[in-house]
């Protein structure tokens, strides 16, 4: 039997040159631009994947950008930011050596299908919420106590409500993603499926460095959520906020930033003072579900809302005989007679049962899945 013969030499010999070039060529961009932070990619973080992205590149990954269209595409998008008048060093920080991850777009086709493979509001939950994230949201909200206090003055959102979203997001920053996100998101764009949403949020990556954002901070998701808050470059330049006065808006190590700039969003997405998320109800079996049916289309996220009621006041629904209860059998405080809410049941007709109020909508703004913000007012509460 012939020895087995390497990668590296099975390829010909003009392709050995034209790799050769590249990792010439990377190193060159790779140095140091005046008057721009830049420094060496950090090591992956706790709870990254096995191979992060930002290792050095197999020669797989390099061959798939050899017909130069990548290049292409990378030379037309820093023509546009050029041509907004975007500083060229910036963009050589940002877009220098960067190479086409054929990992992240089987990561983006490999998502599942949640029509075809529906995941119960149990399990969901079960994976994602138990004693050791709620000891953690506990133990963050004393250490944070004043900062929040101040937050909820501020926002009206209140802390055990941040706490939820950031236990959900990120563990509290323990899993945020080992991800190069100029990387991933130059390498979804050019392939195409949803180009103009990450056109748009590799833009906002050359904003977030021209404001003086240090070039290694920019990992996170293979999708390009970044930091504990995980927010997508679009939304760190809309909502991320300076909570502990440096000058920065770090969501990245900054707990008093992360705190406030979750509060900001959830603010921004409609949640108000006064008023919970939902509360917890049994539903009598007689109940018809017919008479409480939506008939309004929803014009966004249908598969969530299809799980939603129409609106009716609380007063409404304790008529309809709905009663307040914890799974642990205690019974929740109801709100103002006549505070609106939909009914949410997520694993349909004889599971666990929602009242939700207008800030559940919020929480929705924030990732537009029932199972999600239900998992997120839940932890609340646990935090409360």
């Amino acid at each position: 039997m012939a020895a087995r013969v390497g990668v590296w030499h099975r390829l010909p010999v003009m392709v050995q040159f034209m790799l050769c070039v590249g990792v010439l060529a990377t190193a060159v961009h790779a140095q140091p631009v005046r008057g721009v932070t830049t420094t060496a990619l950090a090591p992956p973080i706790a709870g990254a994947p096995s191979r992060p992205e930002n290792e050095a590149l197999g020669v797989d990954e390099a061959l798939a950008g050899t017909d130069g269209s990548f290049a292409a595409w990378l030379a037309g998008f820093r023509t546009a930011e050029l041509a907004k008048g975007v500083a060229p060093a910036v963009l050589d920080v940002v877009l220098g050596g960067l190479r086409y991850s054929p990992r992240v777009v089987e990561f983006d086709r490999a998502q599942p299908n949640s029509a075809a493979r529906p995941t119960t509001f149990a399990s969901y939950a079960e994976r994602h919420i138990d004693g050791v994230l709620i000891a953690r949201g506990r133990a963050l909200h004393a250490a944070l106590e004043s900062d929040l206090t101040h937050d909820e003055a501020t926002t009206g959102v209140p802390g055990a409500v941040v706490l939820g979203i950031w236990g959900m997001e990120s563990s509290y920053g323990a899993v945020t993603g080992g991800f190069d996100v100029p990387r991933s998101l130059a390498t979804l764009a050019f392939d195409g499926r949803r180009r103009d949403l990450f056109t748009s949020e590799l833009a906002a990556v050359v904003a977030i460095v021209a404001r003086g954002i240090a070039r290694d901070r920019l990992t996170g998701s293979w999708a390009g959520a970044m930091g504990q808050a995980q927010f997508l470059p679009s939304t760190y330049l809309a909502f991320a906020r300076d909570g502990d006065g440096d000058g920065r808006a770090d969501i990245w190590t900054s707990r008093p930033d992360i705190a406030l700039s979750i509060a900001t969003k959830l603010a921004a997405d409609g949640w108000r003072a006064g008023t919970g998320w939902g509360v917890e109800v049994m539903v009598p079996a007689e109940l018809d579900r017919s008479r409480v049916r939506n008939l309004v289309a929803p014009t966004k996220c249908a598969r969530v809302f299809e799980k939603h009621s129409r609106w009716l006041s609380v007063a409404e629904w304790r008529a309809l005989g709905l009663t307040t209860a914890a799974p642990d059998g205690t019974t929740e405080p109801w709100p103002a007679d006549t505070t609106l809410a939909t009914l949410v049941e997520p694993d349909g007709a004889g599971g666990r049962a929602f009242l939700t109020f207008g800030n559940y909508r919020a929480l929705l703004g924030y990732n537009c899945s029932n199972l999600y913000a239900l998992s997120v007012g839940l932890l609340s509460d646990a935090l409360r």
